[in-house]
């Protein structure tokens, strides 16, 4: 973070400028230090998380995301961004991204992918994509008792018991419809450029469309209720990517 940048936080919160991303973008000054200031504040509450955490996932499953994340990671453009996958033992299967690129999957995501690669990247890229475009960043700015300039202190001092109170629950909701699709589209074509099959996104929204959210013991249907229904998914990453029924990536 640029120095000063705490004034000028402040200075804007006070003036309750509504605009999360072009706040966080114009006191940080260049997007590098944008995204170093998005990392500090998802460290911290990365932290927080893994408090809740039960415990470890099985060390085969943290290995096979860490490997599907550094290969998709390869392929982001800018160098800046860093991302840190953790499976996340919890009571709801999900996955979500903190800002700064802390990215957590559950192990029940993992074992209705049948661990296949593919699927799992189209998980892990989702997320990447919500970090990539701000949209982590823009939801936690947009939260009334979250000001530009309470993230200008450190982060353990300021976020560390709202993330308690709320909870993971909150950090597993989706994002807007038209975020959602945007990054169904990201992670789709930066599957693509690092060698995954964008295929395998459509296969694990099929598999998640099957899921009944009254008879589901393991929760994903709640999960999947926040989020744009499925065959829109589907058929917007076909025509984004695309993708032919049954065919081939194209483009």
């Amino acid at each position: 973070m640029t120095r000063g940048s705490p004034y000028l936080l402040g200075r804007l919160a006070a003036k309750q400028f509504r605009k999360a991303q072009w706040v966080w973008q114009s006191v940080t000054g260049s997007e590098e230090d944008a995204i170093r200031a998005e990392q500090e504040v998802g460290r911290d509450m990365a932290a927080v998380v893994r408090e809740k955490a039960r415990g470890p996932a099985p060390p085969e499953i943290q290995s096979l995301l860490e490997e599907i994340t550094a290969a998709l990671a390869d392929r982001v453009r800018n160098e800046v961004h860093r991302f840190e996958v953790s499976a996340l033992v919890g009571e709801h299967p999900t996955a979500f991204a903190l800002p700064g690129g802390f990215i957590f999957v559950a192990p029940a995501l993992v074992d209705l992918a049948g661990r296949d690669r593919d699927e799992l990247a189209f998980v892990i890229a989702h997320e990447m994509a919500h970090v990539i475009r701000r949209h982590a960043i823009d939801r936690l700015l947009g939260q009334k008792v979250i000001t530009a300039a309470t993230l200008a202190t450190p982060a353990t001092r300021s976020l560390a018991p709202w993330v308690r109170q709320v909870g993971l629950q909150w950090l597993e909701k989706a994002h807007s419809r038209e975020q959602e699709l945007e990054a169904d589209e990201l992670g789709g074509r930066l599957m693509r450029a690092a060698g995954f099959d964008p295929l395998g996104a459509v296969r694990l929204l099929e598999k998640l469309g099957t899921i009944d959210a009254g008879t589901d013991p393991a929760g994903l249907g709640a999960y999947l209720s926040t989020h744009p229904p499925i065959d829109a998914r589907i058929g917007e990453l076909r025509a984004r990517l695309t993708l032919g029924r049954g065919a081939e990536p194209g483009g």
